[in-house]
């Protein structure tokens, strides 16, 4: 079974393994959150996409399909995903960080191509995993189970995902406040923290109450500052997308349907574009433009 974007975005199903997905999300985070912070702002995921697929995507008989920062670069301006300085900045941070590291055996001494080390493998395994396996739960399906750790697969699968979020308008501006969290540093996982709270939903409420919420706690959790958590909320409460509520000495935070609306077409169109990835690299589909032509264009 192969699902689409907007069935995903219609089905109650989905809709309740998307809040066990952002559950898995923040776990991940507090796992890891140096590493996790990678896709905690959609910039930084977006780089972080791309810088992959350079690599799993190489020809190994043409050096100069490697990831090298140059190209790295030059691919993250192209698509509009960030500055040169900025994405520079990005395989520095990467480096200092032991994220990626120079390959050991370059085809020539006078190139340096980069490579993602053991650690960053392993988390964007455990990603990829998390969202195959919600998707097993939505058709009784195998996909998590075809691709264990270290699996040739996850590097067909990889680049054709990268490929599809870069060119997939919805999920690169799925709404204003969606927008508002996820470019922030660290608003991706606060986002997803909020939808993790989700109890019973139903979709006639113009509100949903998340219950009472701690700004301490999630500062402490998800390496935001104080300041610029009540900056993105205070925003997002200007724009009628959240607000908070006192009671009984508690704040309690309630998200508008239209919030949820924007992070449900958002997920939707993006485990739709993983399913399709999954199911082209298991029978062995060339796209119509490859991955690396597209990221290199």
């Amino acid at each position: 079974m192969s699902f689409d974007a907007g069935h995903l975005a219609t089905s109650p199903d989905f809709f309740s393994a998307m809040r066990v997905c952002a559950r898995e999300m923040t776990i991940m985070f507090s796992e890891n959150p140096r590493l996790m912070s990678v896709f905690a702002s959609q910039q930084r995921w977006l780089m972080a996409q791309a810088g992959l697929a350079l690599h799993y995507d190489r020809n190994p008989a043409d050096p100069a399909t490697d990831l090298y920062a140059g190209r790295f670069v030059s691919t993250a301006v192209a698509h509009g995903i960030a500055s040169r300085n900025t994405a520079a900045a990005f395989i520095q941070e990467m480096l200092a960080y032991r994220f990626v590291r120079y390959s050991d055996n370059p085809p020539d001494r006078r190139m340096r191509p980069l490579e993602p080390t053991e650690i960053a493998y392993q988390a964007v395994w455990k990603w990829l995993n998390a969202h195959l396996a919600i998707l097993d739960g939505l058709d009784g399906g195998t996909r998590a189970s075809q691709v264990p750790y270290g699996n040739p697969l996850f590097a067909r699968i990889q680049p054709r995902i990268a490929d599809g979020i870069l060119k997939n308008h919805s999920v690169r501006n799925p709404g204003e406040t969606f927008n508002l969290f996820t470019w922030a540093n660290s608003g991706g996982v606060v986002m997803d923290y909020f939808i993790s709270r989700i109890g019973d939903f139903n979709p006639a409420d113009t509100r949903v109450d998340l219950g009472p919420i701690s700004s301490g706690d999630i500062c402490r959790r998800y390496m935001i500052s104080k300041t610029h958590l009540k900056r993105l909320i205070s925003k997002a409460t200007g724009m009628g997308s959240l607000g908070m509520e006192e009671r009984a000495g508690k704040n309690h935070l309630w998200l508008s349907q239209g919030f949820i609306g924007e992070y449900w077409r958002y997920q939707a169109e993006k485990f739709a574009i993983i399913d399709q990835a999954f199911n082209q690299a298991v029978a062995g589909e060339t796209p119509v433009t490859t991955p690396r032509e597209a990221l290199s264009a």
